[in-house]
């Protein structure tokens, strides 16, 4: 699969997700500091507009990555958010553009191969996230996890990762080995970017 349906299997994932949480679900907690589940969404949904808006030449002003809340049915938001990243990232011509995406670099532009790169990344994470908040696992194919493992290596560490509302952690010591598309790349892919693929809510949320 090239990036842009690498990317589509990510978000089809977190949305086959999300939809699975019932009402009772939005206050639970998650891996992402003390963000609830409701809030993650909130944020994935966003990151979706934000991307679709730079995929069309709008992504460097701020209000295309302003989170508002989702009110009474955040799964029914979160998919329209989902839809227009996917028709954003479908339309003829994508990969030959140029992303503004101030939230990584406010002076830079990216290829759309790379800033599609960065979205799909977000989103096999984001969906692991949300999976871990529900008390469910994912289900992406071997190929998904192996292209989403290089990716994953390539994100620079550093003081960025210490700061507060950093995408991605330090990285935590993996254990495990990496085979193909197996559970032990994905839990590379996890403890590269700071996440504990261990990590369950507490005892009684």
């Amino acid at each position: 699969m090239d990036i842009v349906q690498l990317d589509r299997a990510a978000v089809l994932e977190s949305v086959r997700i999300v939809q699975s949480a019932g009402p009772d679900d939005w206050d639970r907690p998650s891996p992402c500091s003390d963000w609830t589940l409701r809030r993650l969404v909130e944020h994935m949904g966003t990151q979706h507009l934000g991307f679709a808006a730079a995929a069309q030449g709008r992504g460097a002003g701020a209000a295309a990555w302003r989170t508002l809340p989702y009110g009474d049915d955040p799964a029914a938001r979160y998919r329209e958010a989902a839809d227009v990243v996917l028709d954003a990232f479908a339309e003829p011509g994508v990969l030959e553009r140029r992303f503004a995406l101030p939230e990584i670099d406010a002076a830079a532009t990216f290829a759309a191969p790379t800033a599609i790169g960065f979205h799909f990344i977000d989103y096999v994470v984001h969906s692991w996230d949300a999976a871990a908040s529900l008390g469910l696992r994912t289900g992406f194919p071997p190929d998904v996890v192996e292209a989403a493992l290089p990716i994953a290596l390539g994100v620079p560490g550093g003081a960025a990762r210490e700061r507060p509302g950093a995408s991605f952690r330090p990285a935590l010591p993996a254990g495990g080995t990496a085979g193909p598309g197996g559970a032990d790349t994905f839990r590379l892919i996890l403890s590269t970017l700071g996440r504990s693929p261990d990590w369950s809510p507490p005892h009684g949320a």
